[in-house]
C-alpha cells in the first residue's frame, strides 16, 4: 500500500468508529492488519494528527481523539456562521470567470452516496470540504481561508454523523449558494450560505447528536 492508501485506510477506520473515540492505537497491530511496515503507519498517524483525528501522548503513543462535544460543535458552527456567509458574499462580488468556472466544476463533480458508510460518503465529504474552501478562497482573503482550513470541520462533522439523507439536501443547498455567486448576488449568496449552515446544524447534526445522547442515557440506565 502507498502512504496515501495507508492514511485513507486508517482514516476510514476512525470515521466508521472501527477505531473508537479515545482508543489507543497499536502501530504494530495496524501494520499487520494493513500488511505494511510500521513506517507508513507512523507517517499516516502524524498526518492524521494535524487533522485532529489522533493525538500523540508522551510515553503512551497515539490515541484517537474524542468526538466533538456539544459545546465544541456549537463553537464550530458559530465560527462558521461568522466567516462563511461573509465569504459567500465576497465571492459573489469578487469571483472572476475562472473562479466561477471552478465553482461550477466542483458542484458538477459531486455524487449522492448510495450507502451509509464512510467509504461511500468519502467523496461527498471531500466535495463538501473543497466546496466550502473554494468559497473562502474566492472571497479573496488568505487569512480567512487559512483559518477555515485549519478547523478540518468537515472531517469532524462527518465523524459525528452521516446518513444517506444528507447527500441530496447538502448538494441542493450548495446549488443555491453557487447560483447566487454565479449571478453576482452578494445578498443571496450570504443568505444561502447562512441557511445552509443553520440547516446543517439544526436540522441534521443537532437532532442526531441529541438522539445519540438519549440512546447512551437509556443504555446506561438499563
Amino acid at each position: 500500500m502507498l502512504a496515501d492508501d495507508v492514511r485513507e485506510a486508517i482514516q476510514a477506520m476512525i470515521m466508521d468508529h472501527v477505531l473508537a473515540p479515545r482508543e489507543r492505537i497499536s502501530i504494530d497491530g495496524l501494520a499487520r492488519q494493513l500488511a505494511v511496515s510500521p513506517t507508513p503507519v507512523r507517517e499516516a498517524l502524524a498526518r492524521l494528527e494535524t487533522a485532529g483525528l489522533v493525538v500523540k501522548e508522551p510515553l503512551r503513543g497515539y490515541y484517537t481523539t474524542p468526538l466533538l462535544t456539544l459545546d465544541q460543535l456549537d463553537d464550530l458552527y458559530q465560527f462558521r456562521l461568522l466567516i462563511e456567509p461573509w465569504a459567500a458574499r465576497k465571492a459573489a462580488e469578487r469571483a472572476d470567470d475562472e473562479g466561477r468556472a471552478r465553482l461550477t466544476d466542483e458542484l458538477d463533480s459531486a455524487d449522492i452516496p448510495d450507502a451509509a458508510t464512510y467509504e461511500a460518503y468519502k467523496a461527498l465529504a471531500a466535495h463538501d470540504a473543497r466546496f466550502h474552501l473554494l468559497i473562502t478562497s474566492l472571497a479573496g482573503s488568505d487569512q480567512v481561508r487559512q483559518a477555515f482550513e485549519r478547523t478540518h470541520c468537515h472531517l469532524h462533522i462527518f465523524r459525528l454523523h452521516y446518513d444517506r439523507g444528507i447527500g441530496p439536501k447538502t448538494l441542493a443547498e450548495h446549488r443555491r449558494i453557487t447560483d447566487a455567486v454565479l449571478a453576482g448576488d452578494s445578498e443571496a449568496a450570504d443568505l444561502a450560505m447562512r441557511e445552509h449552515l443553520e440547516r446543517s446544524y439544526h436540522q441534521r447534526l443537532r437532532p442526531s447528536y441529541d438522539e445519540a445522547a438519549r440512546t447512551t442515557e437509556g443504555t446506561s440506565t438499563a
